[in-house]
């Protein structure tokens, strides 16, 4: 079975917000959002993942990358686990606070960062491939693809 999730790309002054956590090897960073419920459409599902999450309120903008994650193809024994992933660049509703850990924070998470977007490259954000997408973005170029394939 094909788990669906929607992703926040949030971006604000050359920097993106990513939930902070930690493993054997240090820190890392993912974006915020997750699993979709029953009758849930993406767009209430990542609304309900960023206050949940972040703390804040997002305005939904438009769809910029999909991809698949089948963890078997990574190395990974997780049960077959495969999650598809929709991506979309969201600002964060005027009035809302700084984004910090929510109500229901992701299993894991020890924080939330801005990241500046022009060194990306020196963390570990998940998906790999998205940081220099992101980057892309922020300088203003469109994106080559928008599906990324089955990448971690």
């Amino acid at each position: 079975m094909v788990r669906t999730a929607s992703k926040a790309i949030i971006l604000k002054d050359g920097n993106l917000v990513a939930i902070k956590k930690e493993d054997e090897q240090g820190y890392y960073y993912i974006l915020p959002g997750g699993g979709q419920e029953q009758g849930e459409n993406l767009h209430e599902n990542l609304r309900r993942e960023c206050l949940e999450e972040i703390g804040v309120e997002v305005d939904i903008h438009e769809l910029v990358f999909v991809r698949d994650y089948v963890g078997g193809n990574h190395g990974f024994d997780d049960n077959g686990f495969h999650q598809l992933d929709m991506m979309f660049l969201c600002t964060i509703k005027e009035g809302q606070p700084e984004p910090s850990a929510g109500t229901v924070p992701d299993d894991g998470q020890v924080g939330v960062e801005w990241l500046p977007v022009e060194t990306l490259k020196d963390y570990r954000v998940y998906p790999i491939t998205v940081r220099d997408e992101i980057m892309k973005l922020h300088a203003g170029e469109k994106p080559e693809k928008v599906y990324l394939g089955d990448v971690n």
